[in-house]
């Protein structure tokens, strides 16, 4: 017998055409999957549907549900840091480099709400995934070396404060952007002012940038 009790010579156990795309398809389904109703909530049956295949063969590249989930997160990471990869910071001076930095992050979060949605999830569930997957940290740290460079030149020249840790600058960065989107809903209901992708996003993004622009200069 094969895997969850296919035999193993059956269509569900051959081994599938095109397994890049196959991968790419249940991990796009799943990160939609997941970030619409975080990891209990979602089915991997929903996945399958939505694939047009079957949860053996999505357990055949995935193991199981955390795999899966730990597969996507590991992929929605790895999107911002490659996207923030290229952001060519070293031709920057230090304090336009940081605020290239929050805007990007800002305007990331607003077309990426699944990411934020994925985050917001984990959270909820007390990051107990994450702490099965160390190789997330290996991950999410180029952000903060890249942070520190600049900070380190910044220091150097004198324009920003001696005392900066670069995780603290990067956690201001990523709690004023993500609050924009994780906090739309209740925010906008209350304050009657649009909030994620609709308003004056230019000029909330600008507000972010201009607080920790302020806290960091020397």
């Amino acid at each position: 017998m094969g895997l969850q009790g296919v035999p193993a010579g059956s269509a569900a156990m051959r081994k599938p055409k095109a397994p890049q795309a196959n991968r790419a398809r249940i991990l796009a389904a799943a990160t939609a999957e997941f970030a619409a109703r975080g990891y209990d909530g979602a089915s991997m049956d929903a996945i399958a549907a939505q694939t047009n295949t079957t949860r053996a063969l999505i357990n055949y590249y995935f193991v199981g549900k955390e795999t899966l989930y730990l597969a996507v997160l590991e992929r929605v990471y790895a999107e911002i840091r490659e996207a923030e990869s290229r952001l060519e910071l070293e031709h920057l001076a230090p304090l336009d480099a940081i605020r290239r930095v929050v805007e990007f992050t800002f305007d990331y979060y607003v077309g990426h709400e699944y990411f934020v949605r994925l985050v917001v999830a984990e959270n909820q569930a007390k990051g107990r995934h994450m702490k099965r997957a160390p190789s997330l940290s290996a991950v999410n740290r180029p952000i903060v070396d890249r942070l520190a460079r600049v900070i380190a030149r910044g220091q150097a020249e004198g324009s920003i404060r001696p005392d900066v840790d670069p995780v603290d600058v990067h956690m201001a960065i990523a709690a004023l952007g993500i609050f924009n989107v994780a906090n739309q809903y209740t925010f906008g209901a209350i304050f009657r002012r649009p909030m994620g992708a609709k308003g004056d996003v230019a000029r909330r993004r600008a507000t972010v940038a201009d607080m920790i622009l302020r806290w960091l200069v020397a």
